[in-house]
Order: structure tokens, then sequence, then C-alpha cells
């Protein structure tokens, strides 16, 4: 290289580095003073007044609650009706110093420091001097110009003292004295921001569906001559319109405006993503420069009809979600974020409420990318801010959130919690006008025509749907313990989806509020009943009603029961997504067999697969999907189907049985045994032996009171059958010879008419029965005594892996499970999933292993339930439902399950047609088989 190349590429150098210097001196600089999430802190003096740890200087990482940190003491928000009137709040402060640096380029800048969320009232100093006036309100992004307070270049002091209850009580009563945990502490990041003297102070966005793009640019200070320019880009980086204005020197807010030509829309289904870049300049030069990014979309509320975006009418299939982690409480990262999402996407569900304040930034951000409507709530839970308070808490949490354009709706508090003479203040910085609700659960609080009220059931929401608001309830079918969820939800979700003025609804809640309390070793607290509420664990742990939600709002929407027997491939399929043509999606098909009783393993071999193409089937239409399936496929066991939406995300697995049960269980009844029976009959039981399993039936009573076989000399199940519905009354037994088996059949009075006991010489004993009820009923069939602590796990085909309510049976589908024995009580400590009490649908055969040795329930019936032993959905002054006698019940009907806000039978059946109990008439005929042993014996 010469020395005229080397000087010219010195001045390239030196002129590529003024000009990122500019470019930097242009844009806002950021420091972060706390880390920037709850897993990346950093460590600040800290002091707390009272409780653990009060009353010494030590460290504390930031952000974080400080109650997790091992200070101070614990509160849930409902301790004054916990404990009684005279329990008193504990008013901690935390006292918290850091010592920084800041450039001594950013002299001359405006420098302000923010707190994205600090609970609850928070006094900041800067060198001894106050920052501004204390901030009230713990859930909303705060900031002040400290320029002027500031050594540049040196050492600064940061003190700032927090109190967890407010000096305002209307901010107590909005957010602290409500039906959720409380904490103290600054829990979401602290950051300086260094920006030029001349600003943008932040936009507000109105971009619609017909591409017309609106922007308020809000100038921090006034000054003539300026000229803002925005360009919009694609999610290809391509510019798609630019957009310019004169400042004048009386305003400081600009308006811009601009056209996109056929833009991509966003919505919870195409979530697409433009970027707008806006700078501020003076003769040519960018003084500043920021970006945001925002989605086009027209969202509008029609009273009397549906809330439309993009001018498709919309449901909302949505949940409520608190900001929540048991390892941090309300302080977050954004992992925990994405997990959410996703989760509630897998859900097949489309839309979140920000209950009941507004979330961290990032939640929004995910929203936005991944597709879900959101409620972005002011808090408010039964009481309200008052104005005063209230006014610039709505100007801090639209200012932040207005551009995200997953954000559909503002509500102006909860239940109660509302403000009216806030609800004019949203549209001050909302340029697109987003509707204003009150999420409410009384009567009488419908705003702007939509009424929101909570935890109606399904024949109030009727009246509800065809009244004069359009209905969205943003709290229902609450989720306590294994309660509400999906229970109901299929009723409620027809009746939304198929009413003009029915708009959806929000379930109580995504996820159990458990805490992990570092005041008690480490235990995951959930305030007794008032923290368990989620349709997922504290950890996000899958409860039944997740899958039951996914299947029951999936938009490829399958009844098919079972497989007709001209079954060719054809499945009638009904598109309930808004905006996707089902030949957007795809469908894989499998051929499976089962894996048998004596396989080691459970579940399934795929013999056989394939793909095909969605149907053509506009939204909201119904068609057939047509599977080519090979000749030969009745051969086989079932056929599983999957749907993936166009992005290729799994919507939801259906399995139909492609064999009767009698053909599932030709290799199970036909084992090899010797061809013989012996009968013994004393003065008060007979017993039946062959295969080395004696059964002994009583003859005052016709119950089973006896097992036993070769390996063991007792097994416990016995006293029964006895009818869990109805009456019966033993009036008899004979026993006879019947080609190479023996019979013993007893006979009754009452509702119970016989039950035929059949000693197979293979060991099988097979018991047909018969019953006649007529009426309602909670549940019917018979039960026999176990005891459950000889009981080490169960193995089954059958659907599975969930339990099942009446009103919740989907989630569930076709396989050979395996689960061991646990105690979980859904909600609740040690949130072990699948539950392994309760009622089991459709089961072909159950292989109980147990201390005593293993035994075989199976039924060539259909639509056999299985109850093993106790449980309960939701406990309180008594647990609920009430259960059939017995330990392990064979039924043909199950009773349906409430949610906490009505456990009665009136109040359950009130959530729908399949929560009603079972309607009964006449006879009841089935068939069962059990083998006492475990294959070795027959061999």
């Amino acid at each position: 290289m010469n020395l005229r190349t080397s000087i010219t590429a010195i001045c390239i150098s030196l002129l590529g580095s003024a000009s990122a210097m500019a470019q930097s001196s242009a844009t806002k600089q950021i420091q972060y003073l706390s880390g920037t999430d709850v897993k990346n802190t950093k460590t600040w003096d800290f002091q707390v007044s009272a409780g653990r740890k009060s009353g010494s200087w030590t460290t504390i990482q930031v952000p974080s609650h400080w109650e997790q940190q091992g200070f101070g003491n614990y509160n849930y928000g409902r301790d004054n009706v916990t404990f009684g009137k005279n329990f008193r709040y504990h008013d901690e402060k935390g006292l918290y110093k850091y010592q920084f640096e800041v450039p001594a380029h950013w002299a001359g800048k405006e420098v302000n420091i923010v707190f994205e969320g600090s609970m609850t009232d928070t006094e900041v100093k800067i060198n001894g001097k106050l920052a501004g006036p204390v901030h009230q309100g713990a859930f909303y992004r705060f900031k002040y110009n400290i320029a002027d307070k500031l050594n540049y270049g040196k050492q600064n002091l940061l003190e700032v003292t927090v109190s967890k209850m407010s000096a305002d009580q209307s901010v107590n009563n909005a957010e602290r004295l409500a039906d959720y945990w409380i904490f103290g502490g600054i829990f979401r990041p602290v950051y300086l921001e260094a920006l030029p003297i001349e600003n943008i102070e932040w936009t507000s966005i109105d971009a619609k569906a017909d591409g017309s793009f609106g922007m308020n640019v809000h100038l921090n200070k006034a000054v003539a001559g300026r000229e803002v320019t925005a360009q919009i880009i694609d999610s290809r980086g391509s510019v798609v319109a630019t957009a310019s204005a004169k400042t004048s020197g009386s305003d400081s807010l600009v308006y811009l405006q601009a056209t996109v030509k056929k833009p991509s829309l966003w919505t919870a289904e195409t979530p697409s993503l433009y970027s707008v870049k806006v700078a501020l300049k003076n003769q040519g030069g960018t003084v500043y420069e920021t970006s945001d990014k925002f989605g086009f979309r027209t969202i509008e509320l029609r009273k009397q009809d549906g809330i439309y975006l993009n001018g498709t009418k919309i449901k909302m299939k949505g949940v409520n979600r608190h900001v929540f982690w048991p390892e941090y409480g309300r302080a977050t990262y954004p992992d925990a974020d994405l997990i959410d999402v996703k989760l509630m996407k897998e859900m097949n569900m489309n839309a979140v409420r920000c209950s009941h304040y507004p979330p961290d930034k990032n939640f929004l951000r995910v929203c936005d990318s991944l597709g879900l409507y959101v409620i972005d709530e002011l808090a408010g839970w039964q009481k309200a801010y008052n104005t005063k308070a209230g006014r610039p808490l709505v100007k801090e949490m639209v200012k932040r959130d207005a551009n995200h354009p997953s954000i559909v709706l503002w509500s102006n508090g909860n239940e109660g919690g509302h403000n009216k003479e806030l609800v004019d203040d949203y549209a001050k910085y909302d340029l697109s006008r987003r509707t204003v609700m009150h999420a409410h659960h009384r009567p009488g609080n419908a705003i702007n025509g939509i009424d929101g009220n909570h935890y109606e059931g399904y024949y109030s929401s009727e009246k509800l749907v065809a009244d004069t608001n359009l209905y969205m309830p943003t709290e229902f079918l609450h989720a306590m313990h294994d309660g509400g969820g999906a229970a109901g939800l299929a009723d409620m979700w027809e009746l939304h989806w198929n009413s003009k003025k029915g708009v959806g609804g929000f379930i109580w809640d995504f996820a159990d509020e458990g805490i992990i309390r570092t005041d008690l070793n480490n235990m995951i607290d959930l305030n007794g009943l008032n923290a368990a509420d989620g349709i997922v664990g504290p950890h996000r742990e899958k409860e039944g009603s997740f899958n039951a939600i996914r299947e029951i709002y999936s938009p490829v929407r399958i009844m098919l029961k079972e497989l007709p027997e001209n079954f060719m491939g054809e499945i009638p399929v009904e598109n309930r997504f808004h905006f996707s043509n089902l030949n957007q999606c795809k469908f894989t098909w499998e051929l499976i067999d089962f894996n048998s009783r004596e396989d080691d393993e459970a579940g399934h071999t795929v013999v056989g697969e394939g793909s095909v193409a969605g149907p053509n089937v506009a939204p909201v239409a119904k068609g057939i999907l047509k599977l080519r399936l090979p000749a030969n496929w009745k051969i086989y066991d079932a056929l599983a189907l999957r749907a993936y939406d166009p992005d290729g995300k799994e919507l939801y697995r259906w399995v139909w049985k492609a064999k009767p049960n009698t053909v599932l269980l030709e290799g199970l009844l036909k084992s090899e045994g010797p061809k013989v029976v012996s009968m013994t009959e004393a003065d008060s039981v007979i017993t039946l032996k062959a295969n080395g399993i004696s059964v002994s039936l009583s003859k005052k009573t016709g119950k089973l009171v006896g097992l036993g076989n070769d390996n063991s000399s007792k097994i416990s199940f016995g006293n029964g059958p006895l009818l869990v519905s109805g009456s019966a009354a033993f009036a008899g037994m004979k026993h006879f010879k019947e080609g190479d088996a023996h019979v013993a059949e007893a006979s009754y009075t009452g509702d119970l008419k016989y039950v035929r006991w059949k000693m197979h010489p293979t060991g099988w004993l097979e018991m047909s029965y018969e019953y006649n009820l007529n009426g309602k009923y909670p549940f019917s069939g018979i039960s026999f005594n176990y005891p459950e602590g000889l009981v080490m796990g169960a193995k089954w085909l059958g659907k599975g892996p969930f339990r099942v309510w009446k009103n919740r049976m989907q989630g569930v589908s076709y396989d050979v499970y395996q689960s061991r024995n646990n105690n979980t009580h859904t909600g609740t400590a040690p949130w072990v999933y699948p539950e392994f009490k309760g009622y089991f649908s459709d089961i072909v055969w159950m292989e109980l292993s147990t201390m005593e040795g293993k035994f075989t329930i199976a039924s060539p019936d259909n639509d056999l339930f299985v109850r093993l032993f106790d449980f309960y959905a939701i406990n309180g002054n008594s647990p609920h439902p009430e259960l059939p006698a017995g330990d392990i019940s064979f039924l043909d009907g199950i009773p349906a399950v409430g949610s906490k806000m009505g456990v009665s039978p009136s109040a359950v059946r009130e959530l729908g047609p399949q929560s009603d109990l079972n309607q009964l008439n006449g006879s009841a005929k089935r068939r069962l088989y059990f083998y006492f042993g475990s294959p070795s014996v027959r061999e």
C-alpha cells in the first residue's frame, strides 16, 4: 500500500468514526444501574425497616422483591380477611443505595433515570437531592430528568426509599388489598437514558388495515423550524413509505401520516410487524432518532354486533395471566414471558387479559410477535385509584404500551375498581382510540357497548348474549384446583361462537400463583385456597384442563366420535380460524397398533403414515378432509390424525379405534390354561377355581368376598358389586356348569336385576350385570373395595393420560398408558401430573400393579369409566363433587364438576347441558372380565 492510499484509508476511517459518533449522539444511550431482569441482577446496598434481616445495612440483588431475597415479611392481599379486622399490613420500607459513574460526554444531554416498576411508593435521590416527587403506583414505568444532579465522569450516589404501603390509601385499595400476593421492592429494571437536549419523548401510532398510517410525535420541547421524518420499514428491511412534517415554535406535537399499499396485516393468526424509524432533523442533520415496532390492523367494537379486526368478526379464546414465577414473584425474565405465551398458543388460545395491572413490557413484545390479543389493564381490584393518583398512572401505562398492535382493549380496573373519571384519559395518549372497558362482577357496569360480567353460568350467559351489549366475560370458569377451566367450556364456547353478541371470554386463570417462601424452607405457598387457580401449576405443570382446552379451542374442529362402518377416509371438519383457509394447513395420519399388556413399555407402534394437504375450507366454513388410507387400514388397531396450522404448529391430535373392543381383547382373553374349572360350595360361599385362581362369592349377599391365586395367599379386591346409584336387595344365588365354564348367578330386587359370574378355564372371571334406572343421577354403575395403599400403579388401554369429568371429556385420546400411584390433588403440591386417581374414560383393559400382585379388568363394551380411589376436584368446606361408594368403580355415567364460584349440584348444572346430571332411561347392561394374577400365573 502506498502513502497516498494509506492517507486515503485513514481519512475514510476517521470520517466513518465521526459519522458513527454523530449517529450515536443522535440516539438514546442506555446504561443499566440494575440488572436487566431477575436472572441477571446487580448488587446494591440495602436495608429493610422491619421483618427479617431488618435494621442493618447489607446487600440485595436488583431487580427483585425483597421477600424473595430473605428480607421483611410476606403478605397476601386478603390477609385482612384471613386474619380479621385487627390485622395490620407490614408497612416495611426498603432503603437502597448504589454508586455509579456516567460518561463525561453525557454532560449537556438530557439524562433520565427510569424505573420500570417499583412496589409501591418510591422516593429517589441523586447525590442527596430529590429527583422529583414520590412516585405512587407499583406497576408503571416512571422517570426523572436528573441531568442537573449528576457528576459527569465521576461517582454518583443513587438512594431510593421504597415503601410497601402507599401514603395514598386509594393506591393501596387498588393494588395491595387484593386477592393476590403483594410484595415490596424494585422488581423491574432501573436504568439511565441519555438523549440529546432536543429529542422525541414518545410516539403514538395508528396504523389501519387499509394501509393508512398516522403518528403523533411528541417532542420534549417546542422548537420552530425542525423537520420530523418517518420511514416505515417492512419485515424484509425495505422502506415502504415515508412521511415528514415541520415543527412550529408553539407546539411540541407533530402529526405524521403516510400510506402503505396492501400492507401485511397484523392478527393473532398472522402477527405481521413493521418498524418505523423517526428522526428529528435540523437543517438536514439528524438531531435525534428513534424507532418502534407496530402492526397494521383496524380494531372496531361494533355495538350490538361484535369485535371486528380488519373487518372480520373475532371471538376471544382467552385466559387471565398474572406476572408471576415461584422463585421471583412478580419480578420476571424474558424466557418466562416466552414460556407463557407459547403455552397459551399451545392451548389454541388467541387472547390474554393482563390481570390486574400492566405487565412487563417484554410480555407485550412477545404477544406482538407470536400473536395474542391483549387486554391491558389499569390496576384496581374491587376498589379504584382516586382521580389524583390514577390520572398519571393511566398516562404512564398508555404512553408505554399504546404502540403494541396486540393490545385490542384497555381495561379501566377490575371488579368495581373503576374510576369512571379516568375513562376519557386513555384516548389522550392512544391515537388509535381503542375501546375502554370495565372488567366487572356486578351487573350495571357495562361500558362502551361491552359487558364483561364475571362468572355467569351458561343459562344466564344465554340471556346476556341476547341482551343489548356485547358479552365478553373477562373472568369465567374459575379454575381453582381441578374445577372450572375446561369443565363446562365446550358448552360455553359453542354459545359464544354461535351467538351474534357473544365475544368469547377469559378463563380465570393461567397459572397457580404459588410463591416459594424463603421463610418456610422454600415451600411453595398458595395461601390456602386463594391462589390455586391455574390451568397450569406454579412452574407451568400442565393439568388435565390444559389438553381439554387445546381440543375445545382447536381452530380445526373435528367432532367425529368414532369411525363409521363404511369409513372411506372422509372426516367432516369445521374451520374456526378467523383469517386462515384450511388449505394453508397440513394434516398427517398414522395407523397404529397398541402395545400389549405384557409389553414393557406403554404406547403404540406406528405401522403406516402419510400426509395430506388441507381442504379448501374458508374461515368459519365447513368441509371434508379426505385421507388417502391404504386398503388394508382396518387390520390395524387405530387411526391417528394430526392438524398443523400454517406455521407448522401442531393444533391437536385425534385418535379413533379401528377395531371394536371385542377384537382388541382377543389376544388377552384367549390366554392359555388348563381346561378345568372346579366349584366348591360351603354354607355361606361358593368358590370357583381355575388356572390357580380362586374366587369366593357370598351366598348371603351375592358379593365377591374372597380372592386368591397360587402365587398369593390373598387379594383384597372385593365387597362388591355395589350399585352406586339406586337400590339393590339380594334375593338369591344359583350356580351351574356352562360348557367348560362354571356360572354363579345372583338375583336382586330393586334397581339391580342380576349379576352373573362366569369362571373360564383360563382363570378369567367374566361378570355381566344389568340394572334399571330412570331419572337424573350423578353417577351410575358398580363399585368394589381395594386398599389404595397397596397399589403401586396402573397400565391401561383407553383414553388418557388425564382423568375426565362429565363436562370435561376432551383432551384425552386412545393409547396404552402407564401411571405410578401418586397423591396429587390438582392445584396443590407436589404437582405431579397426570393425577393417578380419578375417572378414566373409554377403558378397554386396565392392569393394576399391587403389593399383592397384578390384576386386570377388561370390557368388550364401549364407554366404560373406571374410577380409581378417593379424590376431589375442589377442596373447600367439603371436597367436591361427591364420590360413589367404594374404591374402584366401573361406571356408565360420571359427575360433572363445578368451579370455585359454585360447587353445589344446582350451581354445577348452571354451567350448561354437559354439566347436568346423567339422564338415565331404563336398562343398562355391561360385561367385565377380571384376571387376578400376572401373566406368569398362566404359564
